[in-house]
């Protein structure tokens, strides 16, 4: 059994903090901001064992070289990104393991909003680390891969276990919800759902992590039917 924390990171990305509570052994995945992850460390232990890597995006990945120095801690990160990321101790990609203490996570590649983009995949609890592939009601914007890459990555999340708590990247819920809402405007339990997201942000508390089964059933990208609808949404929202 893993524990998950969500520690906001500059002005509204989300590093996500992971203990195994049987060893201790603590991780972090994609940290933008060293400072306020050294700050969280030290109140809670001073031990941070693993870096998770995402993608090569410097809001993902500014705070990996001081947070190794000071931690020790191991760097991990997607093989196909390896020149552009912070040095990693472990390249990786589809299908491959990684361990935090007795927790093991799988590797999933997710190309199309950056090339060489990984999320990680623990079991216990379910729970997906996908940086800026899937967000709460909203993906990644395409700046280095096709759409064809990004609708078929999210097809793969998409079949994840129901329960799967999504950890994405960004605090971006509310203004996807806007959008959600205009490309079904007489979806009801979307209507709903974004009336929710703005009270937990009305109270300065984040919308994320959320679960992939309501992904599924109010996400407007998870529900495009093929690649040229995902395409065409996604031009809506880049201009929304």
């Amino acid at each position: 059994m893993i524990t998950i924390q969500s520690l906001l990171n500059l002005k509204d990305n989300y590093a996500w903090l992971l203990r195994d509570q049987a060893s201790g052994a603590v991780g972090v995945v994609d940290p933008a901001d060293a400072c306020a992850v050294a700050k969280h460390i030290n109140a809670n232990g001073g031990r941070l064992d693993l870096i998770l890597l995402t993608h090569h995006h410097r809001d993902h990945t500014a705070g990996t070289d001081e947070l190794r120095e000071r931690f020790g801690a191991r760097v991990v990160g997607p093989r196909a990104a390896v020149a552009r990321l912070p040095v990693l101790d472990e390249a990786v990609g589809e299908g491959d393991a990684v361990r935090l203490g007795d927790a093991v996570g799988r590797v999933l590649d997710v190309p199309g909003h950056a090339i060489g983009h990984v999320a990680y995949y623990f079991d216990m609890p379910p729970a997906l680390f996908c940086g800026d592939t899937l967000f709460s009601l909203g993906c990644g914007r395409l700046f280095e891969g096709t759409a064809e890459e990004l609708y078929g990555s999210l097809r793969r999340l998409a079949g994840l276990p129901a329960e799967t708590l999504v950890c994405c990247g960004h605090e971006y819920t509310e203004s996807n919800a806007r959008f959600a809402r205009m490309v079904e405007p007489d979806n009801a339990a979307l209507a709903a759902y974004a009336e929710k997201v703005k009270a937990l942000r009305a109270a300065g508390k984040p919308s994320v992590p959320s679960r992939m089964g309501d992904e599924v059933a109010l996400n407007p990208f998870l529900r495009a039917p093929d690649a040229a609808a995902f395409a065409e949404l996604r031009t809506r929202k880049d201009n929304f």
